[in-house]
């Protein structure tokens, strides 16, 4: 059995979702978990946002290395851990999960000169918040089906104690759709939220 199923099958058996699996070239074979998420349970007292915790991490390691050793896999350290503030977004459910989040994209291919004239034809990579379009393709025409977009602007970020002026004409705001097969890579913006990575819209630091 190749290496990803027996994680996969392994971290579900436990009742968490795989998110990551790497290899170092030193040998090192890092696995990173996170609770289930279910759009059911969001906003209730159910789905209020949990963390995998250090014990949870203990769980998965002792039936990994157990697993591993079943297998035959080689490795020389295992190390399991939780999503960092960067965490990356693969599947379906995880961009349901976090719209309305900012996230990074880079595409595969730049966007072309089509996307606008607002936009450099040869970008590959943004910085939006996550929506959900309804009724559009992956450039928002009327009539496709269900997609995706982020949504920015590109007006500097106003530092603590910065004062803007009021005459200021603010950045018009951009807007990218695109599929999930059109992304080279997805992840949730480094940001800091003081009360919580499930809280929108409150104080955030970024970490560029």
């Amino acid at each position: 059995m190749a290496l990803k199923e027996i994680v996969e099958q392994t971290v579900a058996g436990l009742g968490y979702d795989l998110v990551e699996t790497e290899r170092s070239a030193a040998g090192l074979l890092r696995i990173t978990i996170d609770l289930p998420w279910s759009p059911l349970a969001e906003g209730t007292g159910a789905g209020a946002e949990q963390f995998v915790t250090v014990e949870d991490c203990e769980k998965v390691t002792r039936q990994l290395l157990f697993a591993l050793e079943v297998d035959g896999i080689e490795y020389k350290r295992l190390e399991v851990s939780s999503p960092g503030i960067d965490r990356p977004l693969r599947h379906e459910k995880d961009f349901e999960r976090f719209v309305g989040h900012v996230i990074d994209v880079t595409l595969k291919a730049p966007i072309g000169a089509a996307a606008g004239a607002l936009v450099n034809a040869s970008r590959k990579k943004f910085r939006g918040t996550l929506e959900r379009t309804e009724g559009g393709d992956e450039s928002g025409v009327e009539g496709g089906l269900a997609g995706w977009q982020i949504v920015w602007s590109d007006a500097p970020l106003v530092k603590p104690g910065q004062k803007v002026s009021k005459k200021r004409v603010p950045a018009p705001l951009q807007a990218l759709g695109f599929s999930l097969d059109e992304l080279r890579e997805a992840r949730l913006a480094p940001i800091v939220s003081f009360k919580g990575r499930g809280a929108k819209g409150d104080t955030e630091t970024h970490l560029d």
